[in-house]
Parts: C-alpha cells; sequence; structure tokens
C-alpha cells in the first residue's frame, strides 16, 4: 500500500517491533486490570505513591498538595482499601460479604432522601459558591439515585478528560498504539533500492515520544533512529537530507489559552511533550517548537549512528511515494489514558482528541476534535444535552459539560458490557496517593475518603470539580460528579468537594 497512511514495505526496511505487552482487559465480573497488579494492587500505592508530589490540572498551582514533610515514614498512610485486592470487577476496594453483595447487585441502594439529607448541607456552602451542581448513579443499574442541578451544563475544568479518554477507547479500543514513523523518498532518476536522498521523520501524534535516554516505556527517538540509521547504512546511504511532517494534524496549533506551562503547542510530533526541563508531569516550561525540536534531536541521534544530516532540517509533507524506514509505537491507549487521567496530562489529553478524529477520517483539529468526540459518546448512549467539547483537556473554558454525563459516562465505563472503558476507572487518581489526589484528603472532614475515593479532578479560576467512583459501606459502587463555576477560595472549594466524596462513601445511605 503507498500513501502516508501505509507505507509500502520492502525486504530492506527494518520496522521497530513493540516492547511494550498488551494490557489485559476486565470484564464486570473479573478483577480491574491496567496498572492494578494480580493482587488489586496499585504499584505506586503500595509503596511510595504517597511521597510523590502532587500535579495539578487547568490551574496547576492551586490544585494539589506538597510531598509529604521530609523524613517521613515511606510507607503509604494507612488505607486498607487501596491495599486489597479488588473483587468480582466491581472496583471496590472492600473485601468480604459487602463485595460479594456488591457483586450479586444485592447491596442496599442509597436512597434519595438520604443522600439529600447528607449532601445538600455541603453542596450549599459557602465553599462552593452559588449554583454547584451534583449527581450519584448506582454503577449496577446506571440509574441516578440523586441529583442536584444534574442537567445544568457546567464548565468541567479537567474533569472532561473522562469524556476524552471514553470517547478515544470507544473508537480506537484499548491496545491501540500511536507511531512514529521514518519514511524514505525515491531518489529521483534511480531504480527501486538505490539509497535514499532524503528521509522525512513522520508524526502520528503521540505526546509521549521521548527523546530521553531512560525512555520509561515510551517510544523512543533514539530508538527510531538507531533503526533508522541501520537500514540507512544497509542500504549504502551515510549523509542523508532529513526533513519532518506533522500534517496529521490540521489547524492552529495553539491552544484557545495561548502559551502556557501547562501544555506545549498541539503538533503531530513532538518529544517529551515539549518540555524544556526534567520534569514528566505538571507544568513546565514548553518549547514553542516542539516539531522543529524533536527532528532536531533525531539529526543528532543519527549522527551518533554514523549518519550525517546534510543541510537543514526542515519542514515537509511525505510523498505517497514514500516508503516506510523504521517505527516505534506509544504504549497502548489504556495505558496513556490512564496517565492522562492520574496526572490530569494536558498534552496526552489534546493528542487523544485528535486521535479520536483520525479514527473517523476527520480533520484533527479543535473542531474535528469536538465533533468526533461527541459523536463517539451519542454512540454510547450518553446523555449530551449541553455538552460542548471544545479542547481535550478541558482548559478551554468553553467547555460544557452536566454533573449527570460525567456519572453516566463513569458508570458506563464500569459496565460488564463495555470492558474496553476500563481504563477511565483504573486510571483515576486515587485519594491521598496518586496523580493530582495524591496532596488531598489530608483534613480531619475528609480523612475518611482516603484509599476510597477514586476521582478525576479539575481546576481553574473559579472553577472546582471532581467526579469519580466509591463504594458505599452497604458495599454499593457508586459514580458521582460535583460541579461548581463560582468558586472564590480553591482550597476551601476543593476541601469541601473531598468532604462530599468522602461523605457518599461513608455516609451508610
Amino acid at each position: 500500500m503507498s500513501g502516508r497512511g501505509g507505507w509500502r514495505l520492502k525486504t530492506w526496511q527494518f520496522t521497530a517491533a513493540a516492547a511494550v505487552s498488551g494490557l489485559a482487559l476486565a470484564s464486570a465480573a473479573a478483577a480491574a486490570a491496567g496498572p492494578w497488579d494480580s493482587g488489586g494492587q496499585r504499584t505506586a500505592e503500595s509503596r511510595r505513591a504517597a511521597l510523590a508530589p502532587g500535579t495539578g490540572d487547568g490551574d496547576h498551582r492551586t490544585e494539589a498538595g506538597g510531598p509529604l514533610p521530609a523524613g517521613s515514614d515511606p510507607v503509604t498512610p494507612e488505607a486498607a482499601a487501596v491495599l486489597t485486592p479488588l473483587e468480582a470487577g466491581d472496583l471496590a476496594p472492600r473485601t468480604g460479604q459487602g463485595a460479594r453483595e456488591a457483586a450479586a447487585g444485592q447491596a442496599p441502594t442509597p436512597t434519595a432522601a438520604a443522600l439529600k439529607f447528607a449532601l445538600e448541607p455541603l453542596l450549599k456552602a459557602k465553599g462552593l459558591g452559588p449554583g454547584a451542581t451534583a449527581s450519584v448513579v448506582d454503577a449496577a443499574t446506571g440509574k441516578e439515585v440523586y441529583g442536584r442541578g444534574a442537567k445544568a451544563a457546567m464548565v468541567p475544568a479537567s474533569t472532561v478528560k473522562i469524556a476524552t479518554g471514553t470517547a478515544a477507547l470507544s473508537v480506537l479500543g484499548p491496545d491501540h498504539r500511536i507511531r512514529t514513523t521514518v519514511v524514505a523518498e525515491p531518489t529521483p532518476g534511480y531504480e527501486d533500492g538505490a539509497p535514499p536522498e532524503q528521509i522525512v521523520l513522520v508524526g502520528g501524534g503521540d505526546p509521549t515520544l521521548t527523546a530521553r535516554a531512560d525512555a520509561d516505556g515510551n517510544a523512543s527517538l533514539r530508538t527510531l533512529a538507531r533503526h533508522t540509521a541501520d537500514t540507512l547504512k544497509q542500504r549504502g546511504a551515510r549523509t542523508i537530507r532529513l526533513a519532518y511532517d506533522t500534517s496529521a494534524y490540521s489547524g492552529s496549533t495553539q491552544h484557545p489559552i495561548g502559551p502556557n506551562e501547562n501544555l506545549a503547542p498541539v503538533t503531530a510530533l513532538m518529544a517529551d511533550e515539549g518540555r524544556l526541563d526534567t520534569s514528566t508531569s505538571g507544568p513546565a516550561p514548553r518549547s514553542t517548537r516542539p516539531a522543529q525540536d524533536a527532528a532536531d534531536a533525531f539529526a543528532r541521534f543519527l549522527a551518533e549512528r554514523g549518519v550525517q544530516v546534510q543541510g537543514a532540517v526542515r519542514a515537509a509533507t511525505a510523498t505517497d511515494q514514500a516508503e516506510e524506514v523504521a517505527e516505534v509505537r506509544s504504549a497502548p491507549l489504556s495505558a496513556l489514558v490512564e496517565r492522562m487521567l492520574t496526572h490530569s496530562d494536558n498534552d496526552i489529553a489534546e493528542a487523544l482528541a485528535r486521535q479520536t478524529a483520525l479514527a473517523a477520517g476527520a480533520k484533527a483539529d479543535f473542531a474535528g476534535a469536538e465533533r468526533e468526540t461527541r459523536r463517539a459518546l451519542g454512540r454510547l448512549g450518553l446523555p449530551l444535552d449541553g455538552a460542548r467539547f471544545a479542547d481535550g483537556s478541558g482548559l478551554d473554558r468553553a467547555d460544557r459539560v452536566t454533573a449527570r454525563l460525567l456519572t453516566s459516562l463513569l458508570a458506563r465505563a464500569a459496565h460488564a458490557d463495555h470492558p474496553e472503558l476500563r481504563p477511565v476507572l483504573t486510571g483515576l487518581p486515587v485519594a491521598g496517593f496518586s496523580g493530582t489526589l495524591a496532596g488531598r484528603y489530608t483534613g480531619p472532614e475528609a480523612a475518611a475518603g482516603t484509599g476510597v475515593v477514586r476521582a478525576k479532578t479539575g481546576t481553574l479560576t473559579g472553577v472546582n470539580t471532581l467526579a469519580g467512583t466509591v463504594v458505599s459501606t452497604d458495599g454499593r459502587l457508586l459514580t458521582f460528579s460535583f460541579l461548581a463555576s463560582a468558586t472564590t477560595d480553591p482550597t476551601t472549594a476543593q476541601s469541601t468537594l473531598d468532604h462530599l466524596a468522602s461523605t457518599l462513601a461513608h455516609c451508610g445511605c
């Protein structure tokens, strides 16, 4: 096959093999997969997760707490619920009779009256400002058991990433990997098999592609250069011209919020999310030309392997006659979704929204990503009235979701009919342990939720949101969402949201 969507392969071409094993998917009758080990225990939680500094979301500097004080015990806080094997696919951090009843759908369902009594005083509290909305859904039945303004479209901030991940998984599947390739343009006047004069580094939209020596499970630009150099030298090419191709994405690379340390320009080719420091998550100085930087780094890696790049590295679009020389592939989409949710990674979120558009054959720009995200969620039968997906990350204040949509998304991900969506749940930060919840749930009112609440945070100036799952004291798996868009004190708003989720987990409603 020819064209950049499927390069013609020749016997001399070398394609880098992906080394990351596929992610096992769980059904509703099996333990959750993803980053959970066979004992149902997230590796990051089992030892040092509580020591990791928090990372934020839209407004990183107001979102998460810092690391534990120096000299703290490196063992995680006592939260047996996190360290207990997950049972029966209900994602319940509990064992015994309660888990068995939940698996059989026999655990008592909370009543609307009891939930109203427990939650509404907090929803009306000054910390959330006026107009806070809420939805609680029984995951076993998919029915909303409590709602307050649940149909009102609100600014979601980073909780919109739940929708982004769900849409991408639904159209691409959890095993999909994003390819970064190198193709060789035919040499004019020579027959097939002649040494190429130019190669093109073609970005496929993998924001986790890394130029660092330790790839840490990500696709490696160094590996791609090694395989490319080996193939070129076999063909007698030790001097080459290099171009790079970002045409997989369309439209502006600039997010509507403008240059920002929370994400790089949105381009189909970048290394290490365009970070100019050694960080892997959270805000950081970003390159204004991540594609050019990645290509320049690739040229250096080729030189280290004995292939010199002649002239300047420039932007170009690979022709339909170009033939693939090498490739590397990202971790599975399931792992990318989990990383996006755990660390509220804006670069991955914008990339996944565009991957959803590409899967539909649509333009991979902000408009195309919004349209195809909505269509993907519509095919799942989700309530989309008032919804707007102006971006994939939640940094755009034009985004709108309802509390009911978020709880419906989470309930759908827990359903036996959609095991492909399970990473949406396994990627949720765990209260007091991981990701954007690592530094939260430290106050006395919310501490009861430590290790029990699993939720995606959302923070912009004046906007604080939380959506996730809890298991009630009766053993019922509930999905919840709380949205507030008129907050004035982010610290108080966050603690109130944490208190709400902890109350839901322990109210015995």
